[in-house]
Order: C-alpha cells, then sequence, then structure tokens
C-alpha cells in the first residue's frame, strides 16, 4: 500500500514538474518571439510606420470630410473628432493584427519558420508571442492617436475610462485580427491569404456603424450593421467620448455587448490559427 502511494505521489510530482517546466517553457519561447518582433519593428521602422500613420490618416480624413455628420438630429456627440479617433484606432489595431499574417507569411517563404517548428518548443508560443507583441505595438499606437486627438479637438466625456474602453476595444480587434491573419497564412502559406486578410477586415469594418450610428442607417446597410458583432465593439469604443445624453453613453449595457464580441470571436480566430497551424504539422 505505502508503495503503490509513493509510486502514485511520485507520477503526481513528475506530471506536475512536467507541466510546470512545459508552461517555463512555452513563456520562454513566447519572449524570445515577442523580443525578436520588437527588435524588427526598430530595424524596419517603415514597415510600423504604415501602422502608425494609418489611424491618423483615417481620423483626419473622415473627421474634416464628415464633420457635418454632427449637425443631423440625434448624432451622438458634437465633435467629429471625437466620433472618428475611434474608428482610426480600431483601424490601425485590426491591421496590425492582420499584419502578423504578412510577417508569417515572410518566414513561411524564407524558412525561418521551418526552423521554428522543428526547434523543441511549444506550438502555442507560436501563436501567444506574435499576439503579445501586437498588444504592445497597438499600446503605441492607441497613445500616439489619443495625443493627435487631443491636439485635433477631442474631448473624452468619461474621463479615464474613455481612453480605458478605447484601448480595449483596439486590443480586442487586434487579437480578432491577429488570430484571423495567423490562421490565413498557414492555411495558404503565401500572398493569397493577403487579399483575404485585407478584404475581410474592410468588409467587417465598414458594414458596422464605423461611419455613422445606427439611428443614421437605412436599408440593408443598417440590417447587416445591426447584426454585425463589431458594431458592439465600436459601441463600447465610443461610449467614452460620445455626449452624457447620449443613448451609447458610459454604461454596463453598452460595454458588455463588446466586450462579449471580443472575447468570442478572439477565441474563434485564435482557434482558427491553432487548427491551422496543426494543418501544418501533419
Amino acid at each position: 500500500m505505502n508503495t503503490a502511494t509513493q509510486l502514485s505521489a511520485h507520477i503526481s510530482t513528475d506530471t506536475m514538474n512536467h507541466e510546470k517546466n512545459l508552461h517555463t517553457t512555452t513563456m520562454r519561447s513566447a519572449g524570445q518571439l515577442i523580443k525578436r518582433s520588437l527588435i524588427n519593428t526598430r530595424r524596419l521602422p517603415s514597415a510600423f510606420i504604415p501602422t502608425l500613420a494609418m489611424p491618423i490618416f483615417n481620423m483626419v480624413s473622415f473627421s474634416g470630410t464628415f464633420f457635418a455628420l454632427t449637425k443631423l438630429p440625434g448624432f451622438p456627440t458634437d465633435r467629429s473628432v471625437n466620433w472618428f479617433m475611434p474608428l482610426g484606432l480600431a483601424m490601425g489595431a485590426a491591421f496590425s493584427g492582420v499584419g502578423l499574417g504578412f510577417s508569417l507569411i515572410r518566414d513561411l517563404e524564407n524558412g525561418f519558420y521551418d526552423r521554428l517548428r522543428m526547434s523543441p518548443t511549444s506550438r502555442i508560443s507560436l501563436i501567444v508571442g506574435p499576439v503579445l507583441a501586437t498588444w504592445i505595438r497597438v499600446t503605441l499606437v492607441a497613445i500616439f492617436v489619443f495625443i493627435v486627438g487631443g491636439f485635433l479637438g477631442a474631448r473624452p466625456t468619461a474621463g479615464v475610462l474613455s481612453y480605458v474602453c478605447s484601448l480595449v476595444a483596439a486590443l480586442g480587434i487586434s487579437t480578432i485580427g491577429a488570430g484571423w491573419g495567423l490562421g490565413l497564412a498557414f492555411r495558404f502559406q503565401d500572398m493569397r491569404g493577403a487579399a483575404i486578410m485585407q478584404m475581410s477586415i474592410f468588409l467587417t469594418m465598414f458594414m458596422s456603424t464605423a461611419q455613422v450610428p445606427l439611428n443614421v442607417m437605412t436599408g440593408w446597410l443598417h440590417a447587416v450593421a445591426r447584426v454585425n458583432p463589431v458594431t458592439n465593439i465600436f459601441r463600447l469604443s465610443r461610449s467614452g467620448w460620445v455626449n452624457e445624453s447620449s443613448a451609447g453613453y458610459m454604461s454596463w449595457s453598452n460595454a458588455y455587448g463588446g466586450l462579449i464580441a471580443i472575447a468570442v470571436l478572439s477565441v474563434l480566430s485564435l482557434l482558427f490559427a491553432v487548427r491551422s497551424l496543426k494543418k501544418i504539422d501533419k
């Protein structure tokens, strides 16, 4: 009986040590991939500048071109930059995430990814590392967008929570885009997946409340935007930038839908990436 107990305890200890070592290896490998991604950003700023410039360009162009939208009855804010700044940030976050797919395709074509797959590292780290690196880049982009938006006249209506909600939405969108981009890159393993990455992002973003609120839309676009989960994410992102009298102002009822959409779509996109990676290994 004592021998059986000791054997059971020994097996349990070995299992715990194995799980601990696996976790440590995964995080160490993910950390190295994060470091590599950030070093590449520093060495090749031309790859990061478009991600930084896109949200600024979108914010300036849309808020300047469509400033008259604020005169419409029922429009949730009297500052066009308050409405379009979250859109610019969301677009930058989405393409930061999808940009992982482009980077992965290059690594697949030059053989770097094959060397990674042959190394004794956890497969999960090949996804976790790049996603965490994307979070860092998106956070830097968000800070820059908030600063420029402030100079352009953007004013939060819910204090610090305004920035928090927009940042959470941006990180969520980047995670969804990262999972989707990595999954497509693993599936196609060449630039054929690039067109699908870009087209799918544009369609899902602009067939929502990206440009105007639901109460201004009519016809089929209203019907599509109403069921598009990205609409809920935009509602979360803008909840601290609309007027306090607006129905979309900061509240749990305007936040939980976006949080649920982020959680569900992130899980689905990352599962898609994991399953696509397993197909390569086969």
